[in-house]
Protein backbone atom coordinates (compact mmCIF):
# COMPACT_ATOMS: atom_id res chain seq x y z
CA UNK A 1 0.00 0.00 0.00
CA UNK A 2 2.90 2.53 0.97
CA UNK A 3 4.51 1.56 -2.24
CA UNK A 4 1.47 2.40 -4.31
CA UNK A 5 1.45 5.65 -2.87
CA UNK A 6 4.97 6.66 -3.33
CA UNK A 7 5.05 5.22 -6.83
CA UNK A 8 1.52 7.41 -7.37
CA UNK A 9 3.17 10.37 -6.14
CA UNK A 10 5.99 10.27 -7.58
CA UNK A 11 4.09 10.08 -10.78
CA UNK A 12 2.12 13.48 -9.83
CA UNK A 13 5.33 15.15 -8.95
CA UNK A 14 7.31 14.19 -12.83
CA UNK A 15 4.21 15.09 -14.30
CA UNK A 16 3.91 18.41 -12.82
CA UNK A 17 7.46 19.37 -13.56
CA UNK A 18 7.62 18.69 -16.43
CA UNK A 19 5.97 22.16 -17.92
CA UNK A 20 8.34 23.73 -15.43
CA UNK A 21 11.22 22.01 -17.24
CA UNK A 22 10.20 22.86 -20.70
CA UNK A 23 9.34 26.59 -20.11
CA UNK A 24 12.55 27.22 -18.69
CA UNK A 25 14.39 25.97 -21.91
CA UNK A 26 12.57 27.97 -23.82
CA UNK A 27 12.92 31.40 -22.58
CA UNK A 28 16.10 33.22 -24.30
CA UNK A 29 17.26 36.21 -23.74
CA UNK A 30 15.45 38.87 -26.23
CA UNK A 31 18.64 39.66 -28.41
CA UNK A 32 19.94 36.48 -28.65
CA UNK A 33 18.17 34.50 -31.62
CA UNK A 34 19.12 36.71 -33.84
CA UNK A 35 17.68 38.88 -37.10
CA UNK A 36 15.52 35.19 -37.24
CA UNK A 37 13.56 35.56 -34.08
CA UNK A 38 10.13 35.45 -35.35
CA UNK A 39 10.98 31.93 -37.25
CA UNK A 40 12.70 30.14 -34.01
CA UNK A 41 9.39 31.30 -31.82
CA UNK A 42 6.83 28.26 -31.50
CA UNK A 43 3.48 28.94 -33.21
CA UNK A 44 0.68 29.40 -30.33
CA UNK A 45 -1.70 26.57 -29.97
CA UNK A 46 -5.50 26.08 -28.44
CA UNK A 47 -4.42 24.47 -25.74
CA UNK A 48 -1.93 27.23 -24.55
CA UNK A 49 -4.39 29.94 -25.02
CA UNK A 50 -6.36 31.36 -22.09
CA UNK A 51 -10.14 29.16 -21.82
CA UNK A 52 -13.25 30.86 -21.81
CA UNK A 53 -14.64 32.69 -18.94
CA UNK A 54 -16.48 30.70 -16.24
CA UNK A 55 -18.78 30.71 -13.38
CA UNK A 56 -17.51 28.93 -10.04
CA UNK A 57 -20.24 29.04 -8.36
CA UNK A 58 -24.27 28.15 -8.96
CA UNK A 59 -25.02 32.31 -9.43
CA UNK A 60 -23.29 35.52 -8.84
CA UNK A 61 -24.50 38.97 -8.28
CA UNK A 62 -24.15 41.55 -10.96
CA UNK A 63 -23.31 45.10 -8.74
CA UNK A 64 -23.85 48.61 -10.39
CA UNK A 65 -19.80 49.33 -8.97
CA UNK A 66 -16.90 47.36 -8.58
CA UNK A 67 -17.94 47.06 -4.67
CA UNK A 68 -19.74 44.37 -2.59
CA UNK A 69 -22.36 47.21 -1.06
CA UNK A 70 -22.96 48.90 -4.17
CA UNK A 71 -26.35 47.96 -5.93
CA UNK A 72 -27.11 44.58 -7.42
CA UNK A 73 -28.54 45.47 -10.78
CA UNK A 74 -28.97 41.48 -11.73
CA UNK A 75 -27.55 37.90 -11.46
CA UNK A 76 -25.52 35.63 -13.27
CA UNK A 77 -26.26 31.60 -13.42
CA UNK A 78 -24.29 29.27 -14.32
CA UNK A 79 -24.43 28.12 -17.76
CA UNK A 80 -24.71 31.89 -19.02
CA UNK A 81 -22.94 33.15 -21.51
CA UNK A 82 -21.34 36.16 -20.63
CA UNK A 83 -18.07 38.81 -22.04
CA UNK A 84 -15.48 40.28 -19.58
CA UNK A 85 -14.85 44.35 -20.93
CA UNK A 86 -12.37 45.10 -18.65
CA UNK A 87 -11.59 44.10 -14.90
CA UNK A 88 -9.73 46.69 -11.75
CA UNK A 89 -9.02 45.30 -8.50
CA UNK A 90 -10.68 42.11 -8.35
CA UNK A 91 -13.72 42.35 -10.15
CA UNK A 92 -14.64 42.38 -13.69
CA UNK A 93 -16.95 44.59 -15.45
CA UNK A 94 -19.11 42.05 -17.62
CA UNK A 95 -22.52 42.02 -19.82
CA UNK A 96 -24.51 38.99 -19.83
CA UNK A 97 -25.08 38.01 -23.12
CA UNK A 98 -28.65 35.78 -21.98
CA UNK A 99 -30.29 38.99 -20.44
CA UNK A 100 -28.14 42.00 -21.82
CA UNK A 101 -27.18 43.16 -17.81
CA UNK A 102 -24.23 45.28 -17.42
CA UNK A 103 -22.45 45.58 -14.37
CA UNK A 104 -19.43 44.09 -12.27
CA UNK A 105 -19.02 40.92 -10.55
CA UNK A 106 -16.47 39.89 -8.39
CA UNK A 107 -13.65 37.45 -9.81
CA UNK A 108 -13.98 35.13 -6.68
CA UNK A 109 -16.74 33.55 -8.71
CA UNK A 110 -15.91 34.35 -11.93
CA UNK A 111 -12.67 33.33 -13.95
CA UNK A 112 -10.37 32.29 -16.92
CA UNK A 113 -10.78 28.46 -17.18
CA UNK A 114 -7.48 26.92 -17.75
CA UNK A 115 -6.31 24.25 -20.82
CA UNK A 116 -3.21 22.95 -20.33
CA UNK A 117 -1.13 21.12 -23.24
CA UNK A 118 -0.22 17.19 -22.68
CA UNK A 119 1.94 17.20 -25.89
Amino acid sequence: MRSTRIAITTVMLGALALPLATAASATAAPGALGSNAHAALPSIRDCDRPGPWVIGARAVTIRSKATTKSTAVGILYRGHSFTVHKSSGGWHYITDRTTGVKGWVSGTYVYRDVYMCLD
